[in-house]
């Protein structure tokens, strides 16, 4: 099988936020989500170790303090199902929320160098979730760190505040 072939089975081809658990908010929010999830759609490497039927479906729901990922395959079965606690990412939203807030004040008004010193610490900030919700997520499931960041970029959507 040609590698292209290969890597199209090994990826995120949909993505469904569990609307009673995640319900729609404001419409800026709601375009944030709609972007994460077609930004993680359109690029991303994820596989389910062991299988070779993708590419997958995720679902996502939440449960407190928990994201549950339903992975289900290209026929629709269950593949994998797993949750992460997002307690270990409070401190790191706050942080990356805030600095969000002062990179999008900036750019109204700050010099060039001032926005470029404020993206390259929310870029620090996102690298970190991504690596951090890499570490959290089981052996069983293999995931690039462009999938690791374009997913934190999903969680942060999510608005998971403290």
């Amino acid at each position: 099988m040609s590698g292209d072939a290969e890597r199209s089975r090994d990826r995120i081809a949909d993505v469904q936020l569990d609307e009673k658990t995640i319900p729609r908010g404001h419409i800026d929010r709601d375009h944030e989500r709609a972007a994460a999830v077609f930004d993680l759609i359109e690029d991303n490497r994820f596989s389910v170790r062991g299988r070779d039927d993708g590419p997958y479906s995720l679902r996502l729901s939440r449960n407190e303090a928990r994201l549950t990922f339903e992975v289900r395959d290209a026929a629709g079965a269950p593949a994998v199902e797993f949750a992460v606690s997002m307690t270990p990412f409070q401190s790191l939203l706050k942080d990356y929320f805030r600095i969000c807030e002062t990179y999008f004040s900036a750019i109204r008004g700050a010099g060039a160098r001032q926005i470029a010193d404020i993206d390259r610490a929310r870029t620090a900030l996102h690298n970190e979730g991504a690596a951090l919700l890499a570490t959290r997520v089981p052996e069983q499931v293999e995931i690039d760190q462009t999938t690791a960041r374009r997913l934190f970029t999903l969680v942060s959507a999510l608005n998971w505040r403290p």
